[in-house]
């Protein structure tokens, strides 16, 4: 599981992680692959698969034990509930543009805040900036 996979397997709450990343990461493998990957999802074919499991950056996550197993497995599946639940997602394709979309108009600043507060790299991300938009 790669970026070079026809189309790109991503975890729910990974749909708002490629839109804030800046660059920064885990480790030098980490960066690298999620470099690629949000490189290809923000210039490239855009056809995503949704899973509700490990995917493509998980794969390069040194926090990763195994499939659908991470150091900080509660965390996680936390963030993808939420997800799911305000946004409806489900593990099917979509393209990833236009699911980012329909994400951005929904989202809401108190809404961001309860998804990602639990997060390590949202107080030094662009998640927040990149997503809520002002209405």
């Amino acid at each position: 599981m790669g970026p070079e996979d026809k189309v790109l397997v991503l975890r729910p709450h990974h749909l708002l992680c490629t839109q804030g990343y800046s660059g920064k990461g885990y480790n030098e493998e980490f960066v690298d692959n999620m470099n690629k990957v949000v490189d290809r999802l923000r210039n490239g074919d855009d056809l995503i698969r949704i899973t509700y499991s490990t995917d493509v950056l998980c794969s390069k996550c040194p926090n990763k034990l195994g499939e659908d197993c991470c150091e900080t497995q509660d965390k996680v599946k936390w963030f993808d509930d939420r997800v799911v639940e305000y946004f409806g997602i489900e593990e099917k394709e979509y393209h990833y543009r236009e699911i980012i979309k329909e994400i951005d108009e929904k989202m809401t600043g108190e809404m961001m805040d309860d998804i990602c507060s639990r997060c390590s790299w949202y107080p030094i991300s662009s998640c927040r900036k990149r997503i809520v938009q002002e209405k």
